[in-house]
């Protein structure tokens, strides 16, 4: 079933590996803002290498809430450090990235596309989809009683037009979700350094 749902990641990366990487190594290594920020930069420039100062450079800018001509040379030190001695060669273990240390090139793997399926939040005030669902269908079978019992308006309504009621229902819910799952993806907006 998975090899037929799109990806964020087709057509940039190739064909996907046959290496899985386990649930628990995918949370432990989106658990860092630092590593989420970076992949996000990666996914961004997933045509492409992308050198380690130009890395740290977007991450370090994050992290102050500035851009990178305004990053002092401590505040890009410190995340210089940590990506080059922990997060990439993190990143490299679990095979997300291929990071080359001696030439200073990081680039996402196919296999990073399996980190896209963790990469969707729920806002603090919305509830999660599947719950809307089990709603929606919920409704769906109160208007199929109601129009089978012919209650109220609902007594002449025909069985195609019930059918195209629940269908609409269901596709408008359907674009909202991916409308809304694309704009929540972690780091859609999370990790975008702009002018201060």
């Amino acid at each position: 079933m998975e090899q037929d749902q799109p990806h964020l990641f087709d057509g940039v990366l190739g064909e996907s590996s046959d290496d899985r990487i386990s649930r628990d190594e995918i949370f432990e290594v989106l658990s860092n803002p630092r590593r989420r920020c970076a992949l996000y930069y990666l996914k961004r420039h997933a045509d492409q290498r992308v050198g380690l100062r130009e890395l740290v450079e977007h991450v370090a800018a994050w992290e102050n809430d500035t851009v990178p001509s305004q990053l002092g040379s401590d505040q890009r030190k410190r995340v210089y450090t940590a990506l080059r001695q922990s997060h990439l060669p993190k990143l490299a273990d679990v095979g997300i990235v291929t990071y080359e240390r001696d030439r200073g090139e990081v680039e996402l793997t196919a296999n990073a596309r399996q980190v896209e399926w963790y990469l969707e939040r729920v806002p603090k005030h919305d509830i999660p989809w599947s719950e809307f669902y089990l709603g929606l269908s919920a409704v769906g079978a109160a208007l199929v009683v109601v129009t089978w019992l012919e209650v109220g308006p609902f007594a002449g309504l025909s069985g195609l037009t019930l059918a195209a009621i629940l269908v609409g229902l269901f596709a408008v819910s359907a674009a909202v979700h991916t409308y809304d799952a694309a704009r929540n993806r972690i780091g859609a907006e999370e990790f975008e350094v702009g002018e201060p």
